[in-house]
């Protein structure tokens, strides 16, 4: 059912039940343009879209950016600033009748004098057919559409729709901001837990901040359900209590015996060690005890990537071709392409550096969030993707002397190049490193010169 609300009710999109019902994020939703965090770039002092929000002169347009970046919420200051009724619909559980209802209310009072601004969120899920019923009353002026997605809309959205439309591109919220919005959360006693004597450290308001990746509404729900928590300890969100806010609820259970998986660690850690000797002792093992082959081979392919690596990348390559040629012998002869490979694996050269390049991504990712793509870095297929800037700038590196613009960052422009990779003085990797090495100083050079990070 579609939401509505004149200009003068409170900023909820849940009104008539009690504050105390409602959930942090809903209670603590801005008032006015200033209570906004992040969106600087858009509602920046001066920005176009801002003028026209203060002005009262607002347009249709679509809101495109991640979750909790505040697409809802300037939705409703829209109407608010612009003194028009506010009804909200969803694409995911309204139908076209229920469009044409609203359609024709929104009619109604165009006829006596108000506007409507009818935010509908997820609107790339309505089809074409339902995208095309908001078509005429856009036109008309019967409607202020504020449609919110967070997927592309050059690609979920028809062109007749956009034409009509500004497309506002709203960006994930950054943690200080976040912070910010936590912070008043806690001091607000009217609608956050002022009132509830909750007291948190700045590093842990800054985890949760961070672990929200952006987004504002999940930031507010993990710092409720961390106050509740709190209230058993003395109103204190200790780092133990944040630990079970934070944590990965998920949980992998041990199906076999600790003998067996002693084994097949013992298998793995021989064939790390450099040992053959030791890996067909634990093979032929696992083997007696009944082990499927099918698991072992499993295993070992993961030996083959995780601790030979580029070292020696024929390794899982005979890892496949073992598994392959077992699948068509079966056993007993199958075992002895299992013993080749467990010999093999346990023979060549070690590397865990592509290992260890991921777990430094991935640290980074986790440490820093959501960073956007750099523009020169995106594809722009589509006219309004280039309006925007995509794909401004790129270098094709095919056209470049030597085949490489040493000078193109790969990265986020908040982190700067980054090395992850660090090849070992082992196996294949001796070349590898020798090259990358060379590579790598050319380009600090060549950005150096050119005053990129």
């Amino acid at each position: 059912m579609p939401v509505s609300r004149t200009a003068s009710e409170p900023l909820d999109l849940l009104s008539g039940g009690s504050d105390a019902l409602r959930p942090l994020a809903e209670r603590m939703r801005p008032r006015a343009l200033d209570d906004m965090v992040g969106q600087r770039r858009l509602l920046a002092p001066g920005s176009a879209l801002r003028r026209a929000v203060e002005a009262g002169r607002v347009h249709s347009m679509i809101l495109w950016g991640p979750p909790g970046c505040g697409k809802t919420t300037l939705a409703l200051l829209l109407a608010q600033y612009a003194d028009a009724e506010f009804v909200a619909i969803s694409a995911v559980l309204s139908g076209l009748p229920q469009v044409r209802e609203v359609l024709s209310q929104a009619q109604a009072r165009f006829d006596g004098g108000r506007r409507t601004v009818l935010f509908v969120d997820e609107v790339h899920r309505f089809n074409k057919a339902q995208q095309d019923a908001f078509l005429p009353h856009i036109e008309r002026g019967t409607i202020v559409f504020v449609g919110a997605t967070t997927e592309n809309p050059s690609f979920e959205l028809n062109s007749a729709l956009l034409s009509r439309c500004r497309v506002h591109v709203m960006e994930a919220v950054s943690a200080d901001d976040i912070a910010i919005a936590l912070q008043r959360a806690l001091d607000d006693a009217e609608r956050g837990l002022g009132g509830r004597g909750i007291r948190i450290a700045d590093s842990a308001l800054r985890e949760l901040a961070t672990a929200a990746d952006g987004d504002v509404r999940r930031a507010l729900t993990l710092l409720e359900i961390a106050a509740d928590i709190a209230e058993g300890e003395a109103g204190e969100i200790t780092e133990a209590s944040l630990l079970q806010v934070l944590a990965d609820r998920t949980r992998r259970f041990d199906k076999g015996g600790d003998q067996f998986y002693d084994q097949i660690s013992a298998l793995h850690k021989s064939v790390r060690s450099s040992n053959p000797d030791g890996a067909i002792y634990w093979l032929a093992r696992m083997l007696d005890g009944g082990c499927d082959p099918s698991y072992l081979l499993r295993r070992m392919t993961i030996m083959a990537v995780e601790d030979v690596g580029l070292a020696d990348p024929r390794a899982l390559e005979m890892a496949l071709n073992v598994w392959n040629a077992f699948d068509r012998i079966g056993a007993p002869e199958g075992y002895i392409a299992l013993s080749n490979l467990a010999i093999y694996l346990a023979s060549t050269a070690k590397s865990n550096a592509s290992y260890m390049a991921l777990r430094a991504a991935r640290a980074d990712i986790a440490a820093l969030g959501t960073q956007p793509v750099p523009m020169h870095l995106r594809n722009a297929p589509t006219r309004l993707m280039k309006s925007l800037g995509y794909s401004e700038g790129y270098q094709y590196d095919h056209d470049v002397e030597g085949g490489i613009a040493l000078d193109q960052t790969a990265f986020p422009d908040e982190m700067g190049e980054r090395v992850y990779y660090q090849p070992v003085a082992r196996g294949l990797e001796i070349k590898l490193k020798e090259k990358l090495d060379a590579l790598r100083e050319a380009r600090a050079q060549a950005c150096k010169q050119r005053g990129v990070r």
